[in-house]
């Protein structure tokens, strides 16, 4: 890749040196560049800028999402903004394609995502941790005008959720086409991804628009493994049976997405305008989970059930079972806004749904022995939402204000629905092999049994009232309060206050104290799951069982139903600018409690694993421990966000630096378990980097452009269960560099080339890791495989 550098640079300094007209350059990397930027989110009036905002609001703007080669969303803003951080999470069930993303540190469900400013629905994949997040991934880019984040609690302005911030997420009304076509592959020579999209938007009426986008995205898998021992000493002492090398792939999935938007907007009079958008995905996706090894896996047992079969028949030289994920997730929403005797309204409906099914190949139910199929439906998991809003704001002019105030009024009904559906009967089923010891279920992933199906429902109703306040010409306030009732556990009343007093046109301090919270979802509450893993010491495979907190023996071994996550915050920060530099500045600290976890693992004893028989759990027969989720932890997660951009003239052409940095620090104040998990603890203290930033110098002149970008990330810890132990190693902080330049060949064409992780470096090893073939941990807080270099043709009409 030396030469790939040495031509980027080149390409660069010929820019330097170009005598044509300068270009207009793209936007900086993240919101803070474009503080004249008008926002809507966390406010209700329509003519506030990111600058005048009493809480800090980011805007990543389209073609800051096209500096990141990556398909997905959660990498793209992870690399614009230090507090925002997203997994990998290889071999981690639906987690491989349902990645969980994090603002400030805080659980990815404790962050609210819309799209126009309505709530999106929820992914139908529980994390390992209990997260039920949004599916960012299954958003395309080409049908976005921009995101705005929102580094600030709002739950009384927007409800559940919104603990750490908000993620709005704008949709395109611009006309005309803008398309791309990219590749792009890693240095180690896999990982070839392809990506096509489009957008093109027609005008309709006066003022009106329609506006359609379509991605498509084939990414192949990368592998960073090394063979395992065991597999090695296999193979040595069985050479006459082949072994694949490596017998495991650990790294990125195959996945085959596309992805759609559709964004209208149509005049129905002079005073009253029609809307409606909607968003489609459809994804395939594979990956690999542990191999099991024929000398010791309980599988390849005998039983007189069978009389002369053995798994060696099927699998000599063991098997490594392969995962799968169907997913289509879909949304709608529309209304009517306009304007009628003074007010602003806006009545809409908003509908989504996730269907996840997974499936397993190259696997066995050994209990069926000859009868049992290699490949099993293991269930589908379903999300399905309906929202119903109706909103109204309108200007009040007192005459002790220095402007008319601001008054919003809003009422909201929710329902969520969570379905299980089960899975074909060998993916779950018990066969006449288990007396024997051979395990039941399809191994790697027992499907769904019909105990554990079941659709379960959540209904809310809520209503706020939001009042901004410019006091005086140098003050304002936003005084928002909301109630809600939720239909699971009851009532409860949030309020926020948000100051901001402007010293000089270009200073001015602001801040904010709210309090917030997180209801349990129909999921969280039900949903029960079987897990396998492999103990890297003893390289025996292990069960896990995970039950509803409202499970009878849950409740048998300390469970209680499951409580909403309470937060308080509190933020405190300047914003400065003079000419073309800018810069914010922002404390931060949450309070949060009742935070979800997962319960210690609790040893599966023989009357414990009858009770788990009786009850139908998959797999039960082979279980070695079981937990459960509950309100486990309170915590303080406090920080900095330091954020500085200029822009303007450098050597006849146009330039822009952009650098940010995010300390953030999470502590366990109380544990509410009399046994406190030790993964949990570490997870939540350290499991992510306490220090993040990047810094971004792009420049353009005459039909060439460059962008550098260097993305730091401090230590952390990864804490692993294995088996009744745990795993725990810190790794050191890393330095990621991107580079990218950019020709336009015509005034509608242009290409780009460049590279990610430019110097192709890669984390520490996980040594606790290495007995299963496993080189880089997958809990990485950023891309494991290396450099990755990628060609772009974009066109505009």
């Amino acid at each position: 890749m030396k030469l790939l550098s040495t031509v980027a640079w080149g390409v660069l300094a010929l820019a330097l040196s170009s005598q044509a007209q300068a270009q207009q350059v793209a936007a900086a990397d993240t919101a803070s560049a474009e503080v004249d930027t008008i926002v809507v989110t966390g406010t209700r009036r329509v003519d506030r800028t990111a600058f005048e905002s009493a809480a800090p609001v980011d805007v990543v703007s389209q073609e800051a999402l096209r500096n990141t080669i990556s398909d997905e969303i959660m990498d793209k803003l992870a690399a614009t903004t230090p507090s925002f951080n997203v997994q990998r999470l290889p071999a981690a069930d639906g987690q491989a394609f349902v990645r969980p993303a994090t603002l400030r540190g805080l659980s990815p469900d404790q962050t609210l995502v819309l799209v126009n400013g309505k709530r999106r629905h929820r992914s139908a994949v529980l994390g390992g941790r209990g997260q039920q997040g949004v599916d960012l991934a299954s958003l395309g880019t080409s049908g976005i005008d921009h995101i705005e984040v929102l580094r600030d609690g709002a739950s009384a302005q927007y409800g559940s959720d919104a603990i750490a911030g908000v993620i709005n997420v704008i949709l395109s009304d611009k006309t005309g086409f803008d398309g791309h076509a990219q590749y792009g592959r890693y240095y180690a020579g896999d990982g070839d991804k392809t990506e096509v999209g489009g957008r093109y938007g027609v005008a309709i009426g006066s003022g009106g628009s329609l506006v359609g986008a379509l991605d498509y995205t084939k990414a192949e898998a990368t592998s960073r493994t090394r063979q395992r021992p065991d597999a090695i000493a296999f193979q040595a002492a069985n050479p006459t049976i082949n072994v694949k090398n490596p017998v495991q792939r650990w790294g990125q999935p195959d996945r085959e997405v596309w992805r759609a938007s559709l964004n209208l907007t149509l005049p129905v009079s002079d005073t009253v305008e029609a809307y409606a958008f909607g968003t489609f995905s459809d994804m395939h996706g594979e990956t690999d989970f542990n191999w099991r090894n024929p000398s010791n896996d309980t599988s390849y047992r005998t039983s007189p059930a069978f009389p002369g079969w053995s798994l060696n028949q099927l699998y000599p030289g063991g098997f490594s079972p392969v995962f799968g994920q169907d997913e289509t997730n879909a949304s709608l929403a529309g209304g009517l806004r306009g304007d009628a005797m003074g007010w602003s309204w806006d009545a809409s409906i908003n509908w989504g749904r996730d269907d996840v099914d997974y499936f397993l190949n190259n696997s066995i139910n050994a209990s069926f022995g000859p009868q049992s199929p290699t490949s099993f439906d293991a269930g589908t998991l379903i999300q399905k939402e309906q929202t119903l809003n109706l909103d109204a704001s309108r200007p009040l002019a007192w005459p002790f204000l220095a402007k008319p105030a601001n008054l919003a009024v809003g009422l909201e009904a929710r329902k969520e629905t969570y379905e299980i559906r089960a899975g074909d009967r060998y993916s779950w089923d018990v066969g006449p092999g288990a007396p024997a010891g051979l395990p039941s279920g399809s191994n790697g992933f027992p499907g769904y049994a019909p105990s554990q199906a079941g659709s379960w429902d959540q209904t809310s109703y809520a209503g706020y009232v939001d009042l901004d306040l410019p006091i005086t010409d140098k003050f304002g306030a936003d005084i928002a309060i909301r109630h809600e009732d939720f239909s699971e556990f009851g009532q409860t009343t949030d309020g926020k206050i948000a100051a901001r007093y402007e010293f000089t046109p270009n200073f001015a301090i602001r801040g904010a104290v709210s309090t917030g919270f997180r209801a349990p979802t129909a999921g969280q509450i039900n949903n029960t799951r079987t897990s396998q893993g492999l103990n890297t010491t003893t390289l025996l495979l292990f069960t896990s069982g995970r039950l509803s907190p409202i499970n009878p023996i849950s409740q048998a071994l300390g469970g209680k139903p499951l409580e909403p996550e309470e937060s308080k915050n509190l933020s405190l920060g300047f914003v400065f600018r003079q000419g073309g530099f800018t810069a914010s500045v922002d404390y931060y600290r949450i309070d949060v409690d009742n935070r979800f976890a997962v319960s210690p693992n609790f040893t599966v004893t023989p009357a414990l694993r009858a009770q788990l028989i009786a009850a139908g759990v998959p797999g039960a027969d082979s279980l070695t421990t079981v937990s459960y989720f509950t309100n486990s932890f309170d915590t303080r997660t406090q920080g900095v966000d330091v954020v500085g951009s200029w822009r303007g003239e450098l050597l006849g052409g146009k330039a822009g630096v952009t650098a940010a940095w995010n300390w953030n620090d999470t502590k366990v104040t109380r544990s509410k378990l009399a046994e406190v998990s030790n993964l949990s603890r570490i997870n939540l203290e350290n499991g992510l980097p306490q220090n993040a930033a990047n810094v971004t110098f792009d420049y353009a002149r005459g039909r060439f452009s460059g962008m550098i970008r260097t993305r730091w990330s401090g230590e952390w810890t990864d804490a692993q269960a294995n088996g009744t132990a745990d795993l725990i190693q810190n790794f050191a902080g890393k330095a990621l560099v991107d580079l990218s330049v950019s020709a336009e060949l015509s005034d509608q064409i242009k290409l780009t080339v460049g590279a990610e992780n430019l110097f192709d470096t890669y984390p520490d090893e996980a040594t606790f890791q290495a007995s299963r073939g496993l080189i880089y941990s997958r809990n990485a807080p950023y891309d494991t495989d290396g450099g990755l270099w990628y060609a772009r043709i974009s066109a505009k009409f």
